[in-house]
């Protein structure tokens, strides 16, 4: 029996076992004496007599360790030219004075904070800080328009907000602080205070509401870290697969730091001091766990990274952080790689920098098609790992262990479940499908630690979101099969959630907008395949009798409502208007219909004979890849 196989045997025969010595790992303020808590399913808990802090396990133990001197963050942003550092001592130091400004403002252990900032430090700081005091942070990706903060404000009701004048987009400068500002003036709940970090790029005028970054923190006195319940949440994070009120995500500190410090060490192969580079964004998760968190929790260095794979200053920028830092691994989407081949298909850049350190790159967030993982394998020489998971689960589902035990790579599967995950693929009734067969990847409770326990404010709509369909499971939303070697093959969503570059954008909440438009009659927004993002949104509009529009302007309102009320992260640009769109006898849409026609799947039957003749109007719209 392999490493692997024993980890995992032991993970499913006894958990709570397998689970005890991982968190020996974690420092405790008060250790745990029970594991699992499972009196009160499917609201499983881990570690529920334990105490800790996040914040003194990512920076204050590794400073008394004697690792203070060690670089923890590294700042490099190509689209302002700029570079800083961080060793564990400084960090720890900067984000002990900005606990101490929101303690200031009256932010205590368990009142949401609200982050909206670009991919600077301060974000990091931030969210540390949060942790550091017991308050529960809540990221909003800064991609995201007024309306879609707003909503997220009313949710966490956060104390403060903390946010920046402007964000870099390119070559784009995004002031901030006219969306925040809409955002508060468009939510109920209203936040006592800002804080906001001025950036030389665009400086905003502060009101009365407003504490500029730089003077709260000349006069902050330091916070100390605050004992918190393994079980308390350390965050929430709204996914972007919901429309009308949110759907928070919530991550305890205990299983959370547990689960992503085991993750660190026998999935990516990262120990102290190596340095660690994800490509990502702190407003979504993977920027969470692994820019911010499990990094710092093991004591490795992270990059923060500021700037797009090509453009700034051309395609190569990926290469030169991995050499000048000297990163051992990296992390990113597949959209990132799929940019780079395209301005640079032969590699020319990265031959420019040494990449001697650079051990292995993790891919996850979107499917990873072959020929991206080929041109990546025959460039780099090293493994490329597809890894798959979600923003409900924190950390990976189905992984490469590359620390525990690196398997033969499949082209096209993420490789095989991670210990503590009991995947199944069940057909719609809820049997077990047979090896190979296609079906419903399910995973049976409980769910190990660092995964969801709830969604904010809603322990009813948990059940019904995730536990419903099959019971006794958690179901992910994402059909696909597991072949006779155990590889799971992940083949996409079954919900109306789409993966645009690696960022999950619900569709009926672009359907919400499409509708709200006077002259549109009924809409419905599909995913589509596109080369560079994966997937992009490709919006199906009826008119209303009598509407005079042309199409081309109507396609410009939609695009600019969308961008104004979801964000321009919804790359939302193609717009078609069509006669009608096939409907169900009860007058449901078939968006599954339409999605399988664009997908290349043999013609659905059609539920009606007139649902034939719209279906004959729409195909070879859909075929041509719209």
């Amino acid at each position: 029996m392999g490493r692997y196989e024993d980890a995992f045997r032991r993970s499913m025969d006894a958990p709570e076992t397998f689970w005890a010595q991982a968190a020996e790992a974690i420092d405790w303020y008060r250790a745990p004496n029970q594991v699992l808590d499972g009196s009160n399913p499917p609201f499983y808990r881990w570690y529920p007599d334990g105490e800790l802090n996040t914040c003194h396990n990512a920076l204050d133990r590794h400073v008394a360790a004697g690792r203070g001197g060690q670089a923890a963050l590294i700042y490099d942003s190509p689209v302002t030219g700029s570079q800083r550092s961080y060793t564990y001592e400084q960090l720890r130091d900067e984000v002990a004075r900005f606990a101490g400004v929101l303690a200031g403002l009256g932010v205590g252990k368990g009142d949401r904070v609200v982050i909206y900032l670009p991919m600077v430090p301060e974000a990091a700081i931030a969210m540390l800080a949060c942790a550091r005091i017991g308050a529960v942070h809540s990221v909003v990706f800064g991609g995201f328009a007024a309306h879609e903060l707003a909503v997220r404000i009313d949710d966490a009701e956060p104390t403060a907000i903390v946010s920046a004048s402007c964000g870099i987009e390119g070559t784009r400068v995004i002031e901030y602080k006219p969306l925040l500002d809409r955002a508060i003036e468009l939510s109920e709940h209203k936040p006592k205070r800002c804080v906001m970090l001025q950036r030389p790029q665009a400086r905003a005028e502060l009101t009365d509401r407003d504490i500029d970054w730089d003077e709260a923190m000349a006069s902050a006195q330091p916070a100390g870290c605050v004992p918190v319940s393994a079980t308390d949440p350390l965050y929430v994070l709204y996914t972007s697969g919901t429309t009308g009120r949110p759907k928070g995500v919530v991550r305890d500190n205990g299983g959370h730091a547990v689960a992503l410090r085991w993750s660190m060490a026998n999935i990516y192969d990262i120990s102290p001091g190596d340095v660690f580079f994800t490509a990502s964004d702190v407003g979504w998760v993977v920027g969470h766990s692994y820019i911010v968190y499990a990094p710092l929790l093991t004591g490795a260095t992270t990059v923060l990274y500021e700037g797009k794979p090509v453009g700034t200053p051309d395609a190569g920028q990926f290469w030169r952080v991995i050499s000048e830092h000297g990163a051992k691994a990296m992390f990113t989407a597949p959209t990132a790689f799929r940019a780079i081949k395209k301005e640079d298909p032969v590699g020319e850049h990265a031959a420019r920098y040494d990449l001697s350190r650079f051990r292995v790159l993790f891919l996850a967030g979107e499917r990873l098609d072959p020929d991206t993982y080929q041109w990546a394998a025959d460039l780099l020489g090293i493994p490329v790992i597809d890894h798959w998971w979600q923003t409900e689960t924190g950390w990976p589902i189905v992984a490469n262990h590359m620390g525990l035990e690196p398997l033969p790579v499949k082209p096209g599967s993420p490789t095989v479940p991670v210990p503590g995950y009991d995947v199944h693929i069940l057909t719609a009734d809820g049997e077990q499908a047979p090896a190979g067969t296609e079906g419903a990847i399910a995973i049976k409770l409980p769910l190990p630690p660092g995964t969801l326990p709830t969604v904010w404010g809603d322990d009813d709509r948990f059940v019904e979101s995730y536990l419903t369909r099959f019971p006794g499971y958690y179901h992910t939303g994402d059909g696909g099969l597991i072949d006779s070697d155990g590889y799971v093959f992940v083949m996409g969503r079954t919900d109306d959630v789409i993966n645009v570059a690696g960022h999950r954008l619900s569709t009926g909440s672009m359907e919400e907008v499409l509708g709200g438009h006077p002259q549109v009659a009924e809409c419905a927004v599909i995913g589509v395949a596109d080369d560079m993002k994966g997937q992009v949104p490709h919006g199906l509009v009826v008119l209303k009798s009598g509407a005079d529009i042309g199409e081309e302007q109507l396609r410009d309102e939609l695009v600019a409502l969308v961008r104004d009320q979801i964000g321009a992260v919804a790359a939302f640009k193609q717009v078609s208007v069509v006669p009608a769109l096939p409907k169900t006898r009860s007058g449901k849409i078939l968006r599954k219909t339409l999605r399988g026609i664009a997908d290349g799947a043999e013609d659905p039957v059609p539920s009606t004979i007139d649902d034939a003749t719209v279906l004959d109007t729409l195909r070879p719209l859909l075929r041509r890849g719209i």
